[in-house]
C-alpha cells in the first residue's frame, strides 16, 4: 500500500499510479457505503442522493448537496491507518444534509455553527454505537458529548449553537472541539444557490427517513443495540416548519396613513429649485402622510392552563412585542389586545403603546391555571368585534400547549398557535389555523425577579 503515502497525486506519481490509486478509493468508497445500508437500512434513498465524486487535491471530504467529494489520497491515507474512518467520514457528511446544516449556513455565525452542527451528527453516531463506526478517541467525544449536554440539553446543532454563541469559547477551546468532532470540510456551504437547488429534495429524504425510523425498533439497527433518540430529535429539529415571525405579522397588515414625508411622490427638482432662486423658498412641499401597509390591530390570546409558566409566557409576550415595536412592520399606535384564558376568559388587557405593554408586563397577574378550552377566546373576540372594537381585525396568536378544545367554524380573521417545544402527541389544529413552534430556551425570561404567577 505504498500508494497511499502524502506524495500520491502529485506530479512524480504515473498515469497508471493515478488510475490505480483513483481504482482503490472508488472501491474503498463502494465498501464504505455499503456497511452503512447494510447497518442503517433507512438511510439507502440518502446515501443514493450523494454520490462519490473524486477530487485530487482537496485534502478530505466535502458534500455539496449532490455529491460527496473526497481526496483519492486522503481516501487511501485513513483507510489504511483506521478502515471505519472513511465510512465515518461518509456518514458524517450525509447527516449534515439530512439535518439540514448546510442550507442554514448564511443565517448563522458559521465558526460556532461548524463546530455545533459537527458536534450534533458526531453525537448522533456515537450513540448508535455500531462497532464498523468506531474510531480512535471516541471514549473522548462521548465524554464531551455528556457534558455538553448537561448544559444543551438534547444536542441538535440548534441547541449547540445557541449555548456557544451564549458563552463565546475562546479560540483554545473552539479549536479543542474542532480537533475532537470535525469530519469533513465545509467548503461547499458558502454557496447558498448551489446548495439550494437541493433543499427540496433534501426535506423530502428526511421526511422519508423519520418515518422509516418508526419501523425499526427504537434503539435497534440492525441487531446492534444503540440509542437512536439523538438521531430522532435532530430529525425532528430539521423538519419542522420555521417561520420568521415578523414575516407570521405581516399576515396582519392593513392599509393606513402615517404622517411623514412621502419620497416616493416628491419632486426634488421643483423643490430644489425654489430654494436655490427664491431665496430659500421650496416650489413644492413634501407630502406629510403616506398609504402604507402596517399591522395595526390584532390579538394575543394566552393559554393560562397549568403548563404555561409564568417566566415562558413573560418571554414570549417580549419576543412577540420586540417584533410589534419595529417601526417597519407596526403602526405607531396599535390595537392589541393579551386575553388569558384556561376554560374560561380570565382577563382581557388593551395595549395602544410602548407605555401599556410594559406596564403590563412589570404590573400584570397570569390567573386561571384550570383545563384549557380555546373556544372562549374566539367567541369573546367575536363579541368586542360586534361591538366595534376593531376596525379591521386581521389576526390572532394563541399560545398554548395544544391541549384543548378547537373552535369548528374558521373565524373571519388570521389564527396562529403558537406552541412550546415539538411533541406528537399533541392534537392536531384545524386546517385553518397556522401551528408555530417555538423553543423553551428562546423564551424562557432570564429576569428571576418575577414569580411563576407574574406575566
Amino acid at each position: 500500500m505504498d500508494i497511499c503515502r502524502d506524495r500520491m497525486g502529485g506530479s512524480d506519481m504515473t498515469k497508471e499510479q493515478q488510475q490505480k490509486a483513483a481504482y482503490l478509493a472508488q472501491e474503498v468508497l463502494r465498501l464504505s457505503r455499503d456497511s452503512i445500508i447494510m447497518n442503517m437500512r433507512f438511510l439507502d434513498a440518502a446515501l443514493s442522493a450523494m454520490r462519490p465524486v473524486s477530487q485530487p487535491g482537496l485534502k478530505g471530504v466535502a458534500a455539496d448537496g449532490e455529491s460527496f467529494r473526497y481526496d483519492d489520497a486522503f481516501v487511501l491515507r485513513r483507510y489504511k491507518g483506521e478502515p471505519a474512518y472513511i465510512a465515518r467520514c461518509c456518514l458524517h457528511s450525509l447527516l449534515h444534509l439530512v439535518f439540514y446544516h448546510p442550507f442554514r449556513y448564511g443565517e448563522v455565525e458559521t465558526k460556532y455553527w461548524d463546530i455545533a452542527a459537527d458536534i450534533a451528527v458526531e453525537n448522533v453516531i456515537l450513540e448508535m454505537d455500531l462497532h464498523f463506526l468506531k474510531i480512535h478517541r471516541d471514549t473522548e467525544r462521548k465524554a464531551e458529548g455528556a457534558a455538553l449536554k448537561i448544559k444543551c440539553g438534547a444536542l441538535t446543532a440548534e441547541k449547540i449553537y445557541r449555548y456557544l454563541m451564549k458563552e463565546k469559547p475562546d479560540e483554545e477551546e473552539l479549536a479543542g472541539l474542532k480537533l475532537l468532532f470535525h469530519r469533513d470540510e465545509h467548503l461547499y456551504w458558502v454557496q447558498p444557490q448551489q446548495m439550494e437547488v437541493s433543499l427540496a429534495q433534501w426535506k423530502k429524504i428526511s421526511e422519508r427517513i423519520r418515518t422509516d425510523l418508526k419501523t425499526f425498533s427504537k434503539g435497534k439497527f440492525s441487531g446492534e443495540k444503540g440509542n437512536g433518540d439523538s438521531l430522532e430529535k435532530n430529525l425532528a429539529e430539521a423538519v419542522k416548519d420555521r417561520y420568521d415571525y415578523g414575516d407570521i405579522l405581516r399576515r396582519f397588515m392593513v392599509t393606513g396613513e402615517e404622517i411623514h414625508p412621502n419620497d416616493e411622490e416628491f419632486d426634488y427638482i421643483y423643490y430644489t429649485y425654489g430654494l436655490e432662486h427664491y431665496g430659500n423658498m421650496p416650489l413644492v412641499e413634501p407630502l406629510e402622510y403616506k398609504d402604507i401597509k402596517k399591522v395595526k390591530e390584532f390579538v394575543i390570546a394566552i393559554d393560562t392552563s397549568a403548563s404555561c409558566r409564568g417566566k415562558i409566557v413573560r418571554g414570549f409576550l417580549n419576543r412577540t412585542y420586540s417584533i410589534m415595536k419595529s417601526a417597519e412592520n407596526f403602526f405607531s399606535k396599535v390595537n392589541v389586545h393579551i386575553i388569558q384564558c384556561d376554560n374560561e376568559v380570565q382577563s382581557d388587557v388593551k395595549i395602544t403603546c410602548d407605555e401599556d405593554f410594559e406596564e403590563y408586563i412589570r404590573t400584570g397577574k397570569l390567573t386561571g391555571f384550570g383545563a384549557t378550552d380555546f373556544r372562549p377566546v374566539f367567541a369573546y373576540v367575536d363579541e368586542l368585534a360586534e361591538q366595534g372594537a376593531f376596525e379591521n381585525l386581521k389576526g390572532l396568536i394563541y399560545f398554548t400547549d395544544g391541549y384543548g378544545v378547537y373552535p369548528e367554524r374558521m373565524p373571519a380573521y388570521d389564527v396562529i398557535f403558537a406552541f412550546l417545544n415539538e411533541d406528537e402527541r399533541r392534537p392536531a389544529v384545524p386546517c385553518w389555523a397556522l401551528p408555530v413552534v417555538l423553543e423553551e430556551e428562546e423564551l424562557e425570561d432570564t429576569d428571576e425577579r418575577g414569580s411563576e404567577t407574574d406575566v
